[in-house]
Parts: structure tokens; C-alpha cells; sequence
């Protein structure tokens, strides 16, 4: 099937967004959500290269692709601003923008919030109060955003009384697969246009807008608790997604489309989604055939053949997805706490634990420094931010262990 345009007819903007982080995400994600709801998309970022292709180009694509064909939206109406050099510049924006959404990582979070807080503070009070939800894959990155944006050194205690009726923040789930995208073979740069699925899911919490309305962006989905939701997606897409590149990476596969072609590590994946699966039903009430279904649909996403994501970019950042609120340890602690079975989830953190020196990924040569230098007991304090008194425990330092007697 041939790519279509699926913009039929000019969008009007009469809305703005401020977006921090013009990576895949924001670009391909949710810049797309927002300019299909008639936003004009700001841009910030401290890429001098990203934001001077955003600011020469007035346009890019976003290619949604699957086995049916690609679907092509074209993305206008934006603007760019280098955050780093021009702060000034972002405040201003803030103080009259409808929406502050970010996808820096988050990591970046604490370093983005000192802007958005002067930006924050700069609004009237009779405004309509600006929506700040934060897209990333992390449970409360929203609160956590806040947290860093209220505290002293960049709000002062004088202004928080009032702060709400400037500024309101909206925890969210965000879920769509994005590959390593294709270089420009003249530049070798990175494209502006954007690769990705079709499949998209972006679930905000409705309960700071109960006395305002709502955000008007088309494609969200709003829930008065969002909690299980997030703990869903991260517990079942990413730790799928991650287990498959760490398995694949382990057995020298390519990418995850080649990891989910071995009937071996297809099964590692259910293994462990059907470990998370157990604490999904039973922590947040979701229905056993809902589940079941919503984990077939993951395992269909991740063996995208149109996907072409190599092992080695999935698996990136393996210190914090070894942590204790992510995809491994979060979930293999709680079920070990209940008495119910975690093996395959160890396993993946075994195989996360073997991720080292990788070339381009940073983390990766800091675990390799932390396995050769510290106790298994010290590694997993360190990594994954386990005690003594977590029951799994005793169980990730024997992990911790054969990877060191391995290595």
C-alpha cells in the first residue's frame, strides 16, 4: 500500500504548546497530538543542531509504518528555540502558552525546571492556569517536575500559597514505539522526519482540571487515576521491550524484530509478562483476559518487522532500568514480597546486569566500573537500590554474582 497523507484539510492553530526536548518523541509524538489539536508547537532545546534544522525547515513528517502501510502527517506551524542560549526567550513563551510538555528523559527533568519555573511565576493570576504534563517513561515524572519547579531554589515559599492559579500539573502514560531513525547520507545527520508505529496511547490524570477545563488535545485519554495505567505500560511494554533486547543482545541478534524471530527469548519475554501480569490483576483489579490481551498486543508491537530497532539502542541506560521504581526490580520486588514467583524477571535483570561497555551508551561502561569494583551486596544496593530487608534481595546479589564470576 502506497503512504498517504492523512491531513485532508489545513489545521488551524490557535493554541500554543512549549515543548522541551526536540528528540523522536517530541517531534514524532507529541508534536504530532499537539498540532493536530491546533497548537503551535515552541520547541526547546540545547541541541544546536536539532533546533538550528527546526528553525531553517518549515515542516517535517511523521511516518507511521505497519504491516497494513505507512500513513504520512506532515508537521507545521512550529517554532524553535535553543534553551540553552536563550532563556529569556523560553520564559517569555511560557508566560503566554496554553501547555508545557516535555520528553527529555528523566534524568533531564531537574535541569529543565528552573526555566519553566520562571515562566510559571511570570503568568497573571487570572489566566487560565498553563497545563505542565511531562511524557516520559516513568512513573510520576509529572510530580516529579513539580517538585524540582516548586522547590526554593527555584520558586520562592512567597509564591507557592498561589501557584496553582498558574500553573497545573497532570501526571501521564505515554506509549509508542520509536526506532533509531535513518541518517542523512549527505549530512550524516539525523533526519528531521520521523519514523515510528502506528499504535499510539497517551493517558493524562484528569484530576488537577476538575475546576478547569481540560486541555483540549485530541487523542488523550483522560482517567481519574492514572496510577494503574502507568504501572500497566511500564510493567508490560517496557519491560517486554526490554527483556527482548537484553535477551537478544545476549544471544548477538541485531535487533528485536531478529531477538522476537527465536522461539527462545519469545519465551523469556512471556515469561515475564506473564510474572507482571500476575501483579498487574492483582494490585490494580484489571481483568485476567484484558491482560492477556493487552499483553498479545505488546508482543505483536515489539515484533514489528517495520521496527527496525537494534538491540544495543533499546537496551541503552541499563543502570536505570536496573533501578528500583523500573521495569525489572520494581515488579519482581513486589511479587517477591507477596510469595509469588519473579524468575523471569531475575532472569532479564541478569541479562540487563551483562549489558557492559556498549559502545555509545555511557551507563553501560559506568555498570561495567560498578560490577568490577564493588561486592555483589554493594552492586545491588548501588544499581538497583535494594536493602537487606527486601526480600529479593538475596536473590539479585546471587544474579550479581555469577555475572561477576563470568566476567
Amino acid at each position: 500500500m502506497a503512504d498517504k497523507d492523512v491531513e485532508e484539510k489545513k489545521i488551524v492553530i490557535n493554541k500554543k504548546a512549549v515543548h522541551f526536548g526536540a528528540g523522536n518523541i517530541g517531534r514524532g509524538f507529541v508534536a504530532e497530538f499537539l498540532h493536530k489539536s491546533g497548537y503551535e508547537v515552541v520547541f526547546c532545546d540545547v541541541l544546536d543542531s536539532v533546533i538550528n534544522d527546526l528553525q531553517q525547515k518549515k515542516s517535517y513528517k511523521v511516518i507511521q509504518v505497519g504491516a497494513e502501510g505507512n500513513t504520512v502527517s506532515t508537521i507545521e506551524d512550529y517554532r524553535a528555540i535553543n534553551s540553552k542560549t536563550n532563556e529569556a526567550d523560553v520564559i517569555n513563551e511560557i508566560t503566554t502558552a496554553d501547555v508545557v510538555t516535555c520528553s527529555v528523559g528523566p534524568n533531564v527533568l531537574k535541569f529543565i525546571a528552573p526555566v519553566i519555573a520562571k515562566g510559571i511565576d511570570a503568568r497573571p493570576n487570572e489566566a487560565t492556569p498553563i497545563a505542565v504534563i511531562a511524557c516520559e517513561n516513568a512513573i510520576g515524572a509529572t510530580d516529579t517536575l513539580a517538585n524540582y519547579i516548586k522547590h526554593e531554589d527555584n520558586t520562592p515559599g512567597h509564591r507557592l500559597e498561589d501557584h496553582h492559579e498558574r500553573a497545573r500539573f497532570a501526571n501521564s502514560a505515554i506509549d509508542r514505539i520509536v526506532p533509531e531513525q535513518p541518517i542523512d547520507e549527505v549530512t550524516k545527520k539525523p533526519l528531521l522526519d520521523v519514523k515510528l508505529e502506528k499504535f499510539s496511547e497517551w493517558i493524562v490524570d484528569e484530576t488537577p482540571f476538575k475546576d478547569h477545563q481540560r486541555p483540549p488535545i485530541g487523542g488523550i485519554q483522560w482517567k481519574p487515576d492514572l496510577f494503574p495505567f502507568i504501572e500497566r505500560k511500564l510493567f508490560t511494554v517496557n519491560t517486554g521491550h526490554a527483556a527482548a533486547a537484553y535477551h537478544g543482545y545476549f544471544h548477538k541478534k541485531t535487533t528485536v524484530y531478529d531477538a522476537m524471530q527465536d522461539p527462545e527469548i519469545v519465551n523469556e519475554v512471556r515469561r515475564a509478562l506473564s510474572e507482571t501480569s500476575t501483579l498487574i490483576i492483582g494490585k490494580h483489579g484489571i481483568e485476567t483476559e484484558e491482560q492477556k490481551e493487552y499483553v498479545e498486543k505488546i508482543i505483536v508491537r515489539i515484533s514489528n518487522p517495520h521496527l527496525e530497532d537494534k538491540v544495543e539502542r533499546v537496551g541503552r541506560a541499563p543502570l536505570r532500568k536496573l533501578s528500583r521504581k523500573e521495569r525489572f526490580i520494581a515488579p519482581a520486588a513486589e511479587l517477591a514480597e507477596e510469595g509469588k514467583d519473579f524468575q523471569a524477571l531475575l532472569d532479564a535483570a541478569e541479562m540487563a546486569f551483562r549489558f557492559q561497555n556498549v559502545e555509545n551508551d555511557a551507563e553501560s561502561v559506568e555498570l561495567a566500573k560498578i560490577m568490577a569494583g564493588n561486592s555483589p551486596e554493594e552492586v545491588v544496593e548501588k544499581v538497583c537500590g535494594l536493602t537487606s530487608k527486601d526480600k529479593i534481595f538475596p536473590h539479585v546479589v546471587e544474579v550479581v554474582k555469577k555475572v561477576q564470576a563470568d566476567a
